[in-house]
């Protein structure tokens, strides 16, 4: 596994390199450590299933620059969201017959990476039933040994995201991450959102 410690444009340009080739990267994301691989790469996306331990039919998210981009992928992204992201916001949307769950990270150097390898699938960097993991030394050692690129940029200690349904005529609140920004959404989105 090769690993970086800074964000500069050669980081960026060979991780995107490893990520084009169908690899998997442990990156941090403005919450916490993910595994990450092009969403349009379906041997990819497996690779990351069988190191989580994770069922192939449980979707898992996807992260773009921008809302244009996710639409780009198929999604049906509400005007709104334009507005919202980035942040650390999950949308439930729909895509095709189906729906994604997708998000816009709030971090400038990621957004930039994901211009150059189009949506990425983003899940946690632990084995599924563990808890998330916030630093890279703390990665499974089987884990770690399938993946081919991280970045490690020291600890993360942001919350999950808020993830919110919009598939529905109202938005419905499916988790609520930082409770501030949870709030403001509320306030924003000028809705009582209802927990399910």
């Amino acid at each position: 596994m090769n690993v970086w410690h800074d964000t500069g444009d050669a980081t960026l340009a060979a991780i995107a390199e490893v990520l084009r080739r169908g690899g998997v990267a442990l990156l941090p994301t403005d919450t916490i450590y993910g595994l990450h691989a092009v969403a349009a790469n379906d041997a990819a996306v497996a690779r990351i299933a069988d190191l989580k331990g994770r069922a192939d039919d449980k979707p898992f998210v996807v992260i773009g620059a921008s809302a244009d981009q996710l639409r780009a992928f198929g999604a049906d992204v509400p005007a709104v969201l334009d507005g919202l992201w980035p942040a650390p916001l999950t949308a439930v949307m729909r895509r095709g017959a189906g729906t994604v769950a997708a998000r816009v990270p709030d971090l400038d150097w990621l957004r930039a990476l994901l211009i150059t390898t189009g949506p990425l699938v983003s899940t946690s960097a632990n084995r599924a039933g563990e808890p998330p993991i916030s630093s890279i030394v703390a990665l499974a050692k089987d884990v770690a040994a399938g993946v081919d690129a991280a970045l490690d940029l020291g600890r993360r200690e942001g919350k999950p995201s808020t993830i919110v349904d919009f598939t529905s005529s109202s938005p419905r609140l499916l988790r609520e991450g930082d409770p501030l920004f949870a709030q403001n959404l509320r306030k924003t989105l000028r809705i009582s959102l209802r927990k399910t």
